[in-house]
């Protein structure tokens, strides 16, 4: 997507994406919605955030994939799942010609609620205890 643009809403972004890719960009929003309800949409970055407990997870459309970011630890924790796909250390790219693993999204999405809800936990209890 052309990083000139500016968003401020995931629906913007999402309207703004060429016509092929705005069902799948719609449907990864909708699986990170349902895997974490709890959790509120931002634009961040300049791409789609969902924020709970701080930022849990981005996605993003490139010239040739999506790129879905979960954090270092979202994609070590799922390494072995990822093997088939080009990834970095925060983020993983799905090719836009293949099918998205909405499953996979799922289970990372999942994870890095998990992680950021025991992070909040502890910050609460270090508070407390002050």
């Amino acid at each position: 997507m052309d990083n000139k643009l500016e968003f401020s809403t995931i629906d913007e972004y999402i309207t703004m994406a060429p016509p092929e890719t705005q069902a799948v960009l719609q449907k990864i929003r909708e699986t990170i919605q349902a895997a974490a309800p709890e959790a509120t949409e931002k634009i961040s970055y300049q791409m789609p955030t969902f924020y709970f407990e701080g930022n849990l997870v981005h996605f993003a459309l490139a010239k040739k994939h999506y790129g879905f970011y979960p954090a270092a630890s979202g994609i070590a924790a799922f390494e072995p799942e990822l093997t088939a796909y080009k990834h970095s250390k925060g983020a993983v790219q799905f090719p836009i010609d293949k099918p998205v693993p909405y499953d996979l999204i799922t289970k990372m999405v999942v994870f890095r609620l998990a992680e950021n809800k025991q992070k909040a936990a502890e910050k609460l209890a270090k508070k407390k205890n002050k």
